[in-house]
């Protein structure tokens, strides 16, 4: 028998039938939903009268464009109002469970289906959200599609496929204190680029991985996307597992040891090749954060921002021209010690609450500086309620943070009342720091929850001398 990846034995074992040219349909286990671009896929279904094929294997959820302060203010703007009660009108109507906002376990979907036990090995799983590449951390393979493929997978629970190329990252060694997946994936990207996994499903797999957490694979993976890569995936292990069998307990499900040697079953075998490699040295990463408008252009703390003319490709060197412009910076110096008006922690790559630990952490014995309003939303409410139960929300509260009630994309997608006003600037723990992403000419600069919450309590973005307070804690 060939030695398989993990990609190949998920895809085979998932195929429905062959339609040529190298097209597969695909089976698909798992199709999340939420309040944007669904609504046109639905009326598709009503217009040909077809039913949810599996509304069993649908989950949905408001996020994106939800108000993190109270239920109430949900019907404010009109547009948002329109698309959850459309998405509530539909999934009553086809028996889709949804998750309504402030509900028991509703919150970001690439946040509630991995701690509500539903993402297995082995399994397929779409969602008409690029970040769904969070969901690689348990040896899924997921991807993002569009609106048409939603009403395709709604109706047959199938999607029309075309086998994808894999690439390994393969991370040896430890990474350092206080450093993490997020360093890693901003490390992964500069070394890349953005369009560095095109055509690619990109398997992580080394020593620095097989000791992340689940809570740090699904960071690593989420950020799969922004290497331009159609998916991220890590094989199953025992971390994998002891991971399932406490969520699924919360379930009631109890898994067996036949359960477990099916999930082991997909890793990739030992003598399995890849399309493309990539070696990275975990011990080399530092800290990290972007400068400029796309997750590629970022520096290490201290290091400058680059010299345009330097830039031998003419697109990197465009780009960079225009970055450099809408971010307000010069070249040749450095980001650390810039003043910052904001500082987010929240989103499907960093809204979880081992996040909220780490940024408790540091506000323990700190206050946010004055200049700064620092904004926590938590990732799903079993988050939030975790965090009240850890006390969290009282360190917090007392080092002057704002600490919200309610789950959702929030500051991330900026589709809400929380984004920021125009000149603005913010230290972000999301995936992405395009132009305007964060509000109108809302300058984003995106890290880790430590540098992140670091650059809170100093009122500018954090220095390599700042860094001495991380190892106080």
């Amino acid at each position: 028998m060939n030695p398989k990846t993990i990609v190949q034995k998920i895809w085979q074992s998932h195929i429905v039938d062959s339609l040529g040219a190298n097209e597969v349909l695909l089976y698909i286990d798992l199709h999340l939903l939420h309040e944007i671009n669904t609504p046109p896929a639905f009326d598709g279904l009503k217009e040909k009268g077809i039913k949810v094929h599996r509304p069993d294997r649908t989950l949905s959820t408001e996020d994106h464009n939800t108000p993190t302060t109270s239920v109430i203010n949900i019907k404010k703007d009109p547009l948002t109002w329109t698309q959850i009660n459309l998405l509530r009108r539909n999934c009553e109507l086809h028996g889709i469970k949804h998750n309504k906002l402030g509900s028991y376990e509703q919150g970001i979907t690439h946040v509630i289906a991995p701690e509500q036990g539903r993402v297995l090995p082995g399994m397929t799983l779409v969602c008409c959200d690029s970040h769904t590449t969070t969901h690689g951390a348990f040896g899924a393979l997921a991807f993002g599609i569009g609106t048409s493929q939603v009403e395709h997978v709604l109706a047959t629970q199938t999607l029309r496929a075309i086998p994808f190329k894999t690439m390994c990252i393969h991370v040896d060694g430890k990474l350092s204190v206080n450093i993490d997946a997020k360093d890693l994936a901003l490390s992964i990207i500069r070394k890349i680029g953005t369009g560095g996994g095109q055509g690619y499903i990109i398997e992580y797999r080394g020593s620095a991985i097989t000791s992340l957490s689940i809570e740090q694979r699904m960071t690593l993976c989420n950020m799969t996307v922004e290497a331009g890569a159609s998916a991220g995936i890590i094989s199953p292990d025992d971390t994998t597992i002891s991971y399932l069998q406490e969520a699924l307990a919360k379930r009631q499900i109890d898994v067996s040891q036949e359960m477990i040697q099916e999930w082991l079953s997909y890793a990739t075998d030992q003598e399995a090749k890849f399309d493309k490699y990539v070696h990275m040295n975990a011990e080399k990463i530092q800290p990290m954060i972007t400068w400029g408008t796309n997750p590629s252009q970022v520096v290490t703390l201290g290091e400058i921002i680059p010299f345009v003319e330097k830039i031998t490709d003419p697109s990197e060197c465009l780009a960079a021209q225009q970055a450099i412009e809408y971010m307000g910076l010069q070249e040749g110096t450095t980001v650390s010690m810039l003043p910052i008006n904001n500082v987010f922690i929240g989103s499907c790559t960093n809204g979880r609450i081992e996040d909220l630990r780490i940024v408790a952490s540091l506000l323990k014995h700190h206050k946010v500086h004055s200049d700064v309003h620092m904004l926590i939303v938590p990732g799903s409410m079993a988050v939030y309620r975790q965090a009240i139960n850890e006390g969290l929300d009282k360190i917090f509260k007392r080092a002057g943070a704002d600490f919200r009630c309610l789950s959702g994309c929030s500051l991330c997608v900026g589709l809400n009342s929380d984004k920021l006003t125009p000149g603005k600037r913010v230290v972000s723990t999301s995936n992405r720091n395009f132009e305007g992403r964060q509000g109108s000419k809302v300058r984003t600069h995106i890290t880790s929850p430590r540098i992140a919450t670091l650059s809170a309590i100093k009122g500018h973005i954090a220095t390599v001398d700042d860094l001495g307070l991380l190892n106080n804690e």
